[in-house]
């Protein structure tokens, strides 16, 4: 439970490389996320390429993230091994949720970037996914170079609709 309190969204990061075998890790984690059938719709490109993440972060205002991670994770969801797209688009929330958390267990920072999908054709384009495969988020992933913030969230009481 401390993970999950602990864990905070990393923008600033060294230049430092990540070993392959911490990026498989980190998605083998997130494999473990629930999905619906057990269908696993997600599918991903791990881009290391210097011009290619360039290229990349061009197509969101967050680009400089993008451009300063030394390894970007772009997360897709299959539309061919899908069954019903609510539940499969929750299923790579889940997907994303662990990596983000095997990240911070791992000593590593990352974020979530969401705003790149406003060109999500361009980027699909970019790194040459089949068609059935539609990005919904890239993980940027290295080193931390900013220390955590203090995290805030509404009180229970705020987010709990009814008592019955």
């Amino acid at each position: 439970m401390e993970g999950i309190r602990s864990r905070r969204s990393i923008r600033q990061f060294k230049p430092d490389d990540v070993d392959d075998r911490i990026i498989k890790q980190i998605i083998e984690m997130g494999t473990w996320a629930p999905s619906g059938l057990n269908n696993q719709p997600w599918r991903f490109v791990i881009v290391r390429d210097e011009d290619l993440r360039k290229e990349i972060a061009q197509q969101t205002r967050y680009g400089h993230i993008i451009r300063n991670a030394p390894v970007c994770i772009a997360v897709f969801l299959d539309n061919a091994a899908s069954y019903d797209r609510v539940k499969d688009i929750q299923a790579i929330g889940a997907c994303i949720q662990n990596m983000l958390l095997a990240i911070h267990h791992l000593g590593l920072g990352g974020v979530w970037l969401g705003e790149i999908l406003r060109n999500r054709d361009k980027v699909e384009k970019t790194l040459q996914v089949p068609e059935d495969c539609e990005l919904m988020a890239v993980v940027a992933i290295g080193h931390p170079a900013e220390a955590k913030g203090e995290g805030t969230r509404k009180p229970i009481d705020e987010v709990i609709l009814h008592r019955k």
